[in-house]
């Protein structure tokens, strides 16, 4: 069989947000890369959101991440795209106009202001737990200094401003909403799949031996740019209907029964 490269989304598919991965995910990935293929992490977070020890410990060949806008083969980053501070400003000071609170993501910070997530914030405590001292205030002494890929978004608003806010946007950012609630602007042109071909073409592998698993609404361009896109049983339904196959969920072995079933372990 020859040598297939497999991209891995973190939330939903490797773990949970309690970071549970499972026994059958960790044989899987070893089995895999003992087999000749190679294992990527292909994330919608940043880089500086991806550094538990236990999850890099699973052995990964690279690192996709900020929905494509970084991409890490072997420890070195080959490919970066930076938002403009000054144009990240303005997205700031326009999302915050709608009553929209941001967080910015960056490869070695995370900027998130407390009073807009507060401690009773589920999603501001999971940054605090695993940034640390890398989650940075967005104003005080960071204001303008910011380097970061993306953006991600609480937009816990009225219907009808969360939509004329994103039509302002559009023309400068892929706009990804997973729900009511929680949006990710990304620079126009980057996306899982866009980092995913990058990374190839990095490692020389031909897209035709591709294989990607994913759950949301930030895999479905990767789950349709790989050969074989494989969503989770726990993705959402648009995730299953982007894939060419729905394996079980992330913590009934649904990562080892995908490539088991694909001859790649």
């Amino acid at each position: 069989m020859k040598k297939a490269a497999v991209f891995f989304d973190i939330d939903g598919t490797l773990w949970n947000y309690d970071k549970f991965i499972p026994d059958s995910t960790r044989k899987a990935i070893k089995q895999l890369r003992e087999n000749g293929h190679l294992a990527f992490i292909c994330s919608g977070r940043s880089r500086a959101f991806i550094r538990d020890k236990d999850l890099l410990s699973l052995g990964f060949d690279g690192i996709v991440c900020a929905c494509g806008c970084h991409v890490e083969i072997d420890g070195k980053i080959l490919y970066e795209k930076i938002i403009d501070k000054a144009f990240a400003k303005d997205t700031i000071e326009l999302v915050r106009k709608y009553g929209i609170r941001p967080i910015l993501e960056g490869p070695r910070n995370i900027y998130m202001d407390d009073s807009e997530f507060g401690f009773d914030d589920i999603f501001g405590n999971i940054l605090r737990r695993d940034v640390g001292k890398d989650l940075l205030s967005i104003g005080e002494d960071y204001y303008g200094n910011w380097v970061i890929n993306k953006m991600s978004c609480a937009t816990d608003i009225e219907a009808d401003k969360r939509v004329e806010c994103f039509n302002r946007l559009s023309d400068e950012y892929e706009i990804i909403s997973h729900n009511d609630f929680v949006c990710e602007l990304v620079p126009h042109g980057h996306n899982k799949a866009t980092g995913m071909l990058k990374a190839c073409e990095l490692i020389g592998i031909d897209p035709e031996n591709t294989y990607a698993l994913g759950d949301s609404e930030n895999d479905l361009d990767m789950l349709e740019a790989a050969h074989v896109g494989i969503a989770m049983g726990n993705g959402t339904d648009r995730a299953k209907a982007a894939a060419d196959y729905v394996t079980t969920a992330f913590d009934d072995d649904g990562i080892y029964n995908a490539l088991k079933h694909f001859g790649l372990i």
